[in-house]
């Protein structure tokens, strides 16, 4: 027994964590759909459940604590990037699956003990699937299965909504094959040129939510402790998940808790590219210490709203640059030096603004083993400090040449090429302004 609390939606509180075999705790994130670079909204969930993952190892040992994290490498925005680019579908989500891992390794977060891809799962997705049909919560209907919303009376109930807040949140295709509006596609057919599997249902491919229940059953079990994963994936993702984990193993839940972050804004507005504030992990590295980056997340709560800003980041350079100072000649520490009083903000319910105002209080051993707990503090002062920032500007020769480009693009209607250049110069700051005699552009900062 520990004095972890974890905050509930349902219970609308924070509840005690008890886990279902304190021998063989397990935790399952939803992880990155790998079709492009990973921003810096993707990062939280990535730092946050990092924490958690720490933290249950330190209670409940190394040993005793599974985390699998997936990777979703089928998906339609993969297969239109792949089409845009002119690459094969391999090729996309392997360069962008090593490009997340490159990026978040930076940011100090450990590897999951599992880390399942999709397209590994495709047969326990097809029994889950056949299951679901057998107990009559799917059908088949033109090449498609779908879950049947209404053979679940308790459908809805996980996410708290009502039938129109569903039909409003899911965006729903109201196709013909489907016997009600709510249902949602499990299994559906490929175009030619589109990944494709063979099922009991002809050639095709997943629907998103079957993929997770796939691979947490398989690495978990029918029940597990703790999913976690962005407030936007309550539903319906989170939701039908639920539903047809639920529904094929004959359970009353899928996880134990649920932990959901909060969004980021930029500047105090919502990340967009179409406001030029649109920010990769990698372009986010190249202008600030990684360690920053971590610690700005941390020091907000991950169930308020992130504000991410450059004073954020200076605030965070500067308590870094101050605990390198403290600890610059700390010799190895370990688990034993940790803070008690840190472990117990972080036992409330991830309270990593309560524990980083301890860190403030903290000297030596204490301080470098509790810092390092968190992630930071784990190279040199050197290091940390040699770090320069790198030109966010690209030369107006190379702008002009690729605005020209795009608007030859554009009177060819080869709107995907034109799409591209515009979005490739917002990544690097560049907002490009259409008006009546043509574009011009300036430096989004």
């Amino acid at each position: 027994m520990t004095d972890l609390k974890i905050y509930s939606a349902q219970a609308k509180a924070k509840i005690a964590f008890e886990p279902i075999d304190a021998n063989n705790v397990r935790m399952y994130v939803c992880g990155p759909t790998v079709y492009d670079f990973a921003h810096i909204g993707n990062a939280r969930p990535a730092i946050v459940f990092d924490m958690m993952f720490r933290l249950l190892k330190h209670f409940y040992g190394d040993d005793h604590v599974t985390y699998v994290r997936n990777i979703t490498d089928v998906d339609d925005k993969i297969n239109a990037r792949a089409k845009l680019e002119g690459r094969t579908i391999e090729q996309v989500t392997k360069d962008t699956t090593a490009q997340y891992h490159k990026d978040i390794d930076a940011l100090g977060v450990l590897r999951p003990t599992v880390e399942p891809f999709a397209t590994d799962h495709i047969p326990e997705m097809i029994e889950i699937i056949q299951s679901l049909i057998d107990k009559g919560n799917a059908y088949a209907a033109e090449g498609h299965v779908l879950f049947s919303v209404s053979s679940m009376p308790t459908y809805g109930d996980f996410s708290n909504r009502n039938i129109e807040d569903m039909l409003a949140g899911a965006r729903v295709d109201v196709a013909a094959y489907k016997r009600d509006e709510m249902d949602f596609v499990l299994w559906k057919p490929s175009n030619e040129g589109i990944p494709a599997w063979d099922s009991p249902w002809g050639a095709g491919r997943p629907g998103w939510h079957i993929e997770c229940s796939a691979m947490s059953k398989k690495h978990l079990g029918d029940t597990f402790d703790i999913h976690g994963g962005g407030l936007d994936l309550i539903f319906p993702h989170h939701q039908n998940e639920v539903a047809q984990s639920c529904c094929a193993n004959g359970t009353t839940f899928m996880a134990k808790y649920w932990m959901h972050n909060e969004f980021l804004n930029v500047e105090g507005e919502k990340m967009s590219k179409s406001l030029g504030n649109f920010l990769t992990i990698s372009d986010a590295r190249k202008q600030y210490p990684a360690e920053s980056l971590r610690l700005m997340m941390l020091m907000t709560h991950y169930r308020k709203t992130i504000n991410w800003s450059k004073d954020a980041a200076s605030e965070a350079i500067a308590l870094l640059n101050k605990w390198h100072d403290k600890v610059e000649n700390i010799g190895d520490v370990t688990e034993d030096d940790i803070s008690a009083d840190f472990i117990k903000a972080l036992s409330d319910d991830l309270n990593t603004p309560k524990a980083i105002s301890i860190l403030h209080q903290l000297d030596g051993n204490q301080l470098k083993a509790s810092a390092q707990f968190m992630g930071l503090l784990m190279e040199s002062k050197a290091s940390f400090t040699k770090f320069k920032p790198a030109s966010a500007e690209i030369d107006e020769a190379t702008i002009l040449k690729l605005i020209a480009t795009r608007q030859e693009a554009k009177r060819n209607k080869d709107w995907a090429l034109a799409d591209k250049i515009r979005d490739d110069l917002l990544a690097q700051s560049v907002l490009i302004k259409d008006g009546a005699e043509g574009a011009n552009w300036e430096y989004k900062k």
